[in-house]
């Protein structure tokens, strides 16, 4: 890994990364958040009983759209082709909701920004949906999982 930090220039400047030289390749990234709440509050987005509505269909909008629009977001991200996004969700226990978000594309650069910023307005959105019987509500960690493709290789967390 190189010491030199390729999102600064010369003058110690925040600048995007110019990937004009870099190859197209196919990339994926997997990013995981969690949500932790009141039991009862997690067994009312599982029966439907949110007041709102249905919470993890919106939820997952929420994340495919965050995913879509994170250059819009996050200053020196580059706004990408994606090729596929899907966010899924799971029961950890009865006080947790996780989520996992795959983002995927055929580009120059990486899409680990994407999938965190997928999984994190996901999370964000089942906050804003339960927030009225649950404002104790905790989000995370949020974190890339992994990550496959590009020049500096495959990522996984179980093996960093």
């Amino acid at each position: 890994m190189s010491d030199q930090l390729t999102h600064f220039n010369e003058q110690q400047r925040a600048q995007m990364v110019d990937v004009s030289d870099k190859e197209i390749t196919k990339r994926e990234a997997v990013a995981v958040s969690k949500i932790t709440m009141k039991p009862e509050t997690l067994q009312r987005i599982r029966e439907g009983q949110i007041a709102k509505g249905d919470v993890l269909a919106v939820a997952q909008v929420a994340g495919v759209m965050a995913a879509k629009k994170t250059w819009d977001i996050i200053p020196m991200c580059h706004p990408l082709p994606l090729t596929g996004i899907d966010i899924r969700f799971s029961y950890g226990d009865d006080v947790t909701l996780d989520i996992e978000a795959t983002v995927r594309t055929t580009g120059k650069t990486g899409v680990e920004m994407e999938a965190l910023t997928a999984a994190a307005a996901a999370a964000l959105t089942v906050y804003d949906m339960c927030k009225a019987m649950d404002k104790g509500m905790v989000i995370g960690p949020t974190y890339l999982e992994r990550k496959t493709g590009g020049k500096s290789g495959d990522f996984h967390r179980s093996e960093a």
